[in-house]
């Protein structure tokens, strides 16, 4: 209790004043307080999570039940983190949940505003067990990541039978090691006035990743054979590489806050040829290995604790973390602070991770860095499953994982969609990966979609993580013919709208993007952006190629809205690269032959004025109804408070043809897609091959962009049909646009039949024609050549 001061008409609580909570609500590039108010827990327990307060040194947490704290179910006291994720399971029911912070001198918070959230029956169970005891399940001997010290005898005898198969690719890759071992002399910085960013940056920054993840690598691969089969040819060789590497400068080259792309695979390299080949090492070569990685781990650790958990959205950060817990449990123990380091890796995992998805199973920064950062990521889950008995894929996100790749890229398909890195990628580049969560979570599905890439056996993973991972358990293929074709994973507000999951090459795709997560990090595209692929063609895509992170291109051409199929604003571009510069997916549906997705994009156009920052826009929605395969209709609705012109943009490999003012046309190989502008009228045509800027001068490939341009007004709408096809087979082209009072009546004829839409301008508008009513939302119906109902959508906002 706080000490009480009395003065003229003033009693107040010295402790209240001396330590305010800092309750402001989340901000763009926050993780936010979980469980959010009103929510469903993914998993029981939840993981709590609260923003952090300047002067706080520990934490007080309690959940009671119901609405009020009259019944106090859980009470944890003395917590140094702002995050915490109880030892057990919470029974399904209704909680509310509060916080408080101490100050060191011993002075008390308020408690923080309630927050209520339910546990429904069925929720996985996912509790972080105490401190003390999961510390105490690391083993004291090595090895102690990936294996255990009694799992060696078992394994052991498993390299002549049922893992012989990945010992033999293990000892052949340890063969060729010992005939030309890896060089081992310490890589060398950046040369004095080298640019960030630059070639020359780049060949040093990337080169001493490659560089270092050969020697230590190839060190951990030695070292874990040798512990199988004694060659001591491996052992010996081993032990040479690591205490070579451990000589290295810890801040130097390979030093984490230095080059991180390096410093990474030094410490988890490090890490391992030190748990594996522990046994050969002298006292000295360990007390070496103990010093450089107690410099290396706490600075690591400096990097990532506290920002981790309430501002976690880093890139480099979310791959960091885990290997920070796995040099923990390799020197734990060992190295003072090693012990943090696990309880800090373990608490990430626990309560503020994924980061770039909800349970939906989708990925903000695209598929390119999902295969990355999750087979990384797999590595950890391996680790703490043999180091602490945790397993990671009780987390919902990976009962879903595997549809995100299974509806972005079906197999055949040559494109990953929206994210960096994601031009041209194939689907079979995501098979092992995939195969590695279907083997984890018994999902047929995502074994088939393996097994349209070729054997299944192919899939496996090398050196010694393939090895402890072993003889997959076969998972029975199934056909994805009870799954919808479409999906919207609303996490990374993306929908991904087929005509088939069975064949790109058979298959028509519209991916549509408005994202809660803005255009931050590696999913920089603009919001309410879209792409189309057809029949094995890229038709209109995102374009730019990365010729290095942040340069000219990368920046200005890449993260602007300039370089997507979107609308810019007298030439001013939504917000680029920005956590606050966030859409919504607002509406989405999907039936066997109609899917209708829309999202909200208006604040994310900005403007100054008189020193302060404004939406440029009072609305920017963007609707797509898609007749599969035949027909996308894409109906835009741009509002502002004053005049604008409006420029849409449209994207393809090869030179748009504009046989008129009104309609275009897009070719890739023996695909085509007519474009219709059924309104404004007057568009104003312009096209080039050139980017603003162009990449450096090592990157030749060029795309071609085409602006529509409308003529200055307050309110505009777009209504734009597209119809892709194969070369010979084009759809009927016939539509009618009726302009109504509050919005447009739309009718086009399809091959089998017609789409009928009503298409409001304004939010109240009640709209009755072509055989629909609706008040100020879009409906659509397909309809067969009699002019029955195939199916209907009305795009009423998701809950």
């Amino acid at each position: 209790m706080g000490h009480w001061l009395v003065g003229p008409a003033l009693i107040v609580c010295a402790s209240a004043l001396a330590l305010d909570l800092d309750e402001r609500p989340r901000g763009a590039g926050e993780w936010g307080y979980r469980p959010e108010p009103g929510s469903a827990a993914e998993t029981t327990p939840p993981g709590f999570v609260w923003r952090p307060t300047r002067g706080v040194a520990t934490w007080e947490l309690e959940v009671g039940r119901g609405d009020d704290f009259e019944a106090v179910v859980y009470r944890a006291e003395k917590l140094r983190y702002n995050v915490h994720c109880p030892p057990e399971a919470f029974p399904p029911g209704s909680y509310t949940w509060r916080y408080r912070g101490t100050g060191a001198d011993g002075e008390t918070t308020a408690w923080s505003q309630a927050r209520t959230f339910t546990v429904r029956p069925g929720t996985p169970e996912l509790p972080l067990p105490p401190r003390d005891e999961l510390l105490a399940r690391i083993p004291t001997e090595h090895p102690r990541l990936f294996i255990r010290p009694e799992q060696l005898d078992s394994l052991r005898r498993r390299i002549d039978g049922d893992l012989k198969p990945q010992y033999d690719g293990l000892a052949a890759e340890c063969k060729k090691l010992v005939a030309a071992p890896p060089p081992t002399a310490e890589p060398p910085k950046y040369p004095d006035g080298t640019v960030r960013g630059s070639d020359p940056w780049r060949a040093v920054w990337w080169g001493n990743r490659e560089y270092t993840s050969r020697a230590l690598n190839g060190a951990a691969t030695l070292a874990f054979c040798w512990r199988l089969d004694g060659n001591e040819a491996y052992g010996q060789l081993a032990r040479r590489i690591l205490v070579d590497c451990l000589h290295w400068d810890p801040v130097g080259a390979t030093g984490y806050r230095y080059n991180d792309e390096a410093g990474m695979p030094y410490n988890w390299g490090v890490s391992r040829t030190y748990t594996f080949v522990h046994p050969l090492l002298t006292e000295d070569e360990r007390a070496l290995a103990r010093r450089v990685m107690k410099v290396r781990g706490d600075e690591m650790y400096r990097h990532l604790y506290p920002k981790q958990f309430w501002t976690p959205y880093d890139s480099h950060a979310n791959r960091a973390w885990h290997k920070l817990g796995e040099i923990g449990i390799a020197f734990l123990g060992e190295v003072e602070g090693a012990d943090e380091w696990v309880w800090f890796a373990v608490n990430e995992f626990f309560n503020t991770y994924p980061v770039w998805s909800d349970d939906d199973g989708g990925w903000h920064e695209g598929v390119s860095y999902w295969s990355s950062y999750q087979s990384r990521f797999t590595w950890w889950a391996d680790v703490m499953r043999a180091a602490m008995g945790i397993d990671a894929y009780h987390k919902p996100y990976f009962a879903k994982v595997g549809y995100y790749p299974m509806y972005l890229l079906p197999p055949n398909t040559a494109d990953g969609g929206f994210g960096d890195l994601t031009e041209n990628v194939k689907s079979r580049s995501y098979a092992n990966l995939v195969a590695n969560f279907a083997a984890q979570a018994g999902n047929g599905h995502w074994q088939w979609w393996v097994a349209q890439h070729g054997d299944p056996a192919q899939f496996r993973d090398a050196g010694y993580v393939g090895f402890v991972r072993g003889a997959r358990q076969p998972v029975a293929p199934t056909p994805p013919t009870d799954l919808p074709t479409s999906r919207l994973f609303r996490g990374i507000g993306q929908a991904m709208l087929n005509t088939t999951l069975e064949d790109g090459n058979q298959n028509v795709q519209v991916l549509f993007k408005s994202s809660p997560f803005g255009s931050q990090s590696h999913g920089y595209e603009a919001q309410n952006s879209f792409l189309l692929w057809a029949y094995g063609q890229r038709l209109l895509i995102r374009t730019g190629r990365r010729d290095s992170y942040g340069s000219e291109h990368h920046a200005k051409w890449m993260w602007s809205t300039r370089s997507v199929n979107n609308l810019t604003v007298d030439g001013v571009g939504q917000r680029s690269h920005s956590a606050g510069s966030r859409g919504e997916v607002t509406a989405f549906i999907t039936t066997p032959s109609l899917d209708a997705v829309a999202g909200e994009a208006g604040n994310t156009y900005r403007q100054t004025r008189e020193g302060k920052d404004s939406p440029l826009l009072r609305r920017f929605t963007r609707t797509v109804l898609f007749a599969k395969p035949e027909l996308v209709v894409i109906y835009d609705r741009v509002a502002a408070d004053e005049a604008h012109r409006c420029e849409y943009w449209l994207h393809a490999l090869n030179r748009i043809e504009t046989p008129d003012q009104h309609s275009l046309l897009v070719s890739a190989g023996e695909v085509r897609c007519a474009i219709d502008f059924l309104t404004p009228a007057g568009l104003t045509f312009r096209q080039t091959d050139q980017y603003d800027p162009n990449p450096r001068e090592r990157v030749t490939v060029r795309e071609w962009h085409l602006t529509a341009t409308a003529e200055p007004r307050e309110q505009v709408e777009f209504v734009t049909l597209y119809r892709p096809y194969r070369a010979g087979q084009e759809p009927p082209r016939d539509a009618t646009l009726t302009p109504l009072d509050g919005g447009y009546a739309l009718r086009v004829k399809l091959t089998d039949g017609e789409l009928a839409a009503l298409l409001p301008r304004r939010d109240d508008a009640k709209l009755a024609a072509v055989g629909l009513e609706t008040t100020g939302v879009v409906a659509a119906e397909r309809r067969d050549p009699a002019g029955r109902a195939r199916d209907r959508v009305r795009l009423d906002r998701l809950p």
